[in-house]
């Protein structure tokens, strides 16, 4: 008799859109021949958490950390045996996170960097394609300094932004493929030929700035990590 796969938790709707990717590319990497063979997923999907590029960029807005934090330990008590939060940015709030559960948080940031600073190896360069907000507040700056690594963004940052905005008012666009292109035609420019898709909402197109640079999906990093555990 086969084990029961372990039960996850996912903090959603950041954005609703790129919460639904990570279901389904959950569903599309898990090998199986019969409902019962995919993950147990409980997903709180809450569009309302408080803006982290108002909290971060513009310094406005209720603070999200401790809705996303009542949101972990909900999941905890409803069985949730690990978390994970398809939203790179909300991870500056990784700590209250933790803070508030008894259970694993899934670090996509941390798995991401790990797998990028293999590749790149000791002072390599990784370009970081997200929210301006990333770069403020040296999320991936600092976990990559930990891996002896340096991180690197493009000049557009407010393109960076108004690409998210457009993808979450109203989906994948040329003009946000175009943006995406863009900078990560910049990064390449500046050294770093290794990127990391450090926003949900550009997993919805990575393949845009796939023809400039070797890509990672932080999302990709975070389906499998998912896999791995609940397994």
């Amino acid at each position: 008799m086969s084990v029961a796969p372990r039960r996850i938790g996912v903090l959603g709707g950041m954005g609703p859109e790129a919460t639904v990717l990570l279901m389904s590319r959950v569903i599309a990497a898990t090998p199986a021949t019969d409902d019962a063979d995919h993950l147990p997923l409980m997903v709180d999907m809450n569009p309302q958490i408080p803006s982290r590029i108002a909290r971060l960029i513009e310094g406005r807005g209720e603070d999200p950390g401790p809705v996303l934090a009542a949101m972990a330990a909900g999941l905890q008590q409803s069985g949730a045996q690990a978390l994970a939060m398809p939203c790179n940015t909300a991870h500056h709030y990784a700590p209250v996170i933790r803070d508030a559960v008894t259970i694993p948080l899934l670090d996509m940031v941390e798995m991401a960097v790990a797998q990028a600073a293999q590749q790149v190896g000791q002072g390599g360069l990784v370009g970081i394609l997200g929210s301006p907000a990333l770069q403020q507040v040296g999320i991936f700056d600092r976990a990559l300094a930990r891996h002896g690594c340096e991180a690197v963004y493009a000049a557009d940052q407010d393109a960076l932004l108004s690409a998210i905005r457009g993808i979450k008012q109203g989906g994948p666009s040329v003009a946000a493929r175009d943006a995406l292109a863009d900078a990560a035609r910049d990064i390449a420019a500046k050294g770093a030929s290794l990127q990391l898709v450090a926003c949900t909402e550009f997993s919805l197109i990575a393949d845009a700035a796939a023809d400039h640079a070797r890509i990672i999906d932080t999302l990709d990093v975070l389906v499998q990590a998912m896999l791995d555990f609940a397994r």
